[in-house]
């Protein structure tokens, strides 16, 4: 039974550092971690979560799709569209603050599924943002370090 997962907030330090990569041999046991983390997900109304904001340095990340939660193990992007823009970001580990940041409007993505298989995801608009934040969050960059406009509200 999935279970919902406390979160690590700013200024944590682990959320600065660089998470690892996941081998092929531990994909199996993270169904159990990826339900906690989309049921946290869903608890806090987010459209991401990576795995350091639950105090786990490895590279997994959940992103919210159309089709449902889907769990991406060392993603990558591949691929940037030329374009970038502006939108407005936040954070389930910086709770009321928001910010714009500049991101690529659409990108490719690859990464491993919970079977260990290879898979491309293209993006745009809102899952490509989502998707690049996430990443961020395994490099240890938090959405405040490129935010302009930086405010709180309740």
């Amino acid at each position: 039974m999935a279970s919902i997962l406390p979160l690590v907030f700013h200024p944590d330090p682990r959320l600065r550092q660089r998470s690892t990569e996941i081998s092929a041999e531990e994909i199996t046991a993270l169904k159990d971690l990826v339900a906690d983390m989309e049921l946290t997900m869903e608890a806090d109304k987010g459209i991401g979560l990576a795995a350091p904001q639950i105090g786990k340095n490895i590279r997994l990340i959940i992103v919210s799709t159309k089709s449902g939660a889907q769990a991406m193990v060392n993603p990558e992007l591949t691929k940037k569209s030329l374009r970038q823009e502006w939108g407005e970001e936040g954070c389930l580990s910086i709770p009321h603050v928001f910010g714009d940041v500049k991101r690529y409007r659409g990108v490719e993505c690859t990464f491993l599924d919970l079977d260990g298989q290879q898979q491309t995801c293209k993006a745009s608009g809102l899952l490509a943002r989502v998707i690049q934040h996430e990443i961020d969050h395994l490099d240890g960059i938090l959405f405040i370090d490129k935010a302009r406009d930086i405010r709180e509200e309740e």
